[in-house]
């Protein structure tokens, strides 16, 4: 099993990651480095330490549909997403934290700088976590998210995602990236996905399945992480 989730530049396909400045993400022309970047060694202790979460997941943190209920079921389609992480050669990654957040089926975040008008959902918080199984499996039940606008250029809308973190055994180690939904039209029209070169874009989309799929309950969705080599899903923080 890896000791980092960030792989050194020699394993890593760095041409299925989104460039740092893309200029149709406007907010990237102020936020993304225009000079070269300064390589930082990792200290020991960020490379040893500290676990960031791991023996603190509780039994209902992988279920959104339950892990904020205060009096009832949050409002929404469920589903299942499910997957499985892996390295450049299909290894399974066992014991790593997997953490998601989204908006609710409204397109509305909790958090206090979402100003969007669509209505929060008191049983619904919209964020989860759980570790990885041996075999690198993890799954998470929840509400299928509402596209949101966000102010990108003139009647610009986010298409329905799902954030997803990734850490390894230390706290310098964490992976950022979205998934999305199979058939979306706005994908077309979202400047966030379509900065992904385009040879990569498919794996941030997740796929249906029946397999995954619980009847008479909630849809399903399969989406796998691979974290570095030709086929690495392509992560948000990577230059």
């Amino acid at each position: 099993m890896p000791q980092r989730l960030s792989p050194g530049p020699g394993s890593r396909d760095w041409s299925s990651h989104p460039p740092l400045i893309a200029p149709a993400y406007k907010s990237t022309r102020l936020r993304g480095p225009t000079r070269p970047l300064v390589p930082i060694p990792a200290s020991l202790s960020e490379l040893t330490g500290p676990v960031y979460g791991h023996e603190s997941v509780g039994p209902c943190d992988h279920d959104l549909t339950k892990n904020a209920a205060r009096d009832g079921e949050p409002l929404g389609e469920r589903i299942v997403v499910a997957g499985r992480v892996r390295d450049e050669a299909g290894r399974p990654i066992a014991g790593h934290l997997v953490e998601v957040w989204q908006a609710n089926a409204a397109g509305r975040y909790v958090h206090k700088a979402d100003g969007h008008d669509a209505p929060l959902d008191p049983n619904f918080f919209g964020a989860g976590r759980t570790v990885t199984d041996a075999e690198g499996r993890y799954r998470f039940l929840t509400i299928r998210p509402g596209a949101y606008p966000w102010g990108n250029h003139d009647n610009a809308w986010r298409p329905p995602h799902i954030h997803f973190s990734l850490f390894g055994p230390t706290l310098a180690s964490r992976l950022v990236t979205q998934m999305y939904f199979p058939g979306d039209p706005l994908l077309a029209h979202d400047p966030i996905y379509l900065a992904v070169p385009e040879k990569a874009r498919a794996r941030l989309v997740a796929d249906f399945s029946l397999d995954v799929t619980e009847p008479g309950f909630a849809l399903g969705y399969v989406f796998d992480i691979v974290l570095r080599g030709p086929l690495e899903t392509p992560m948000e923080h990577a230059p």
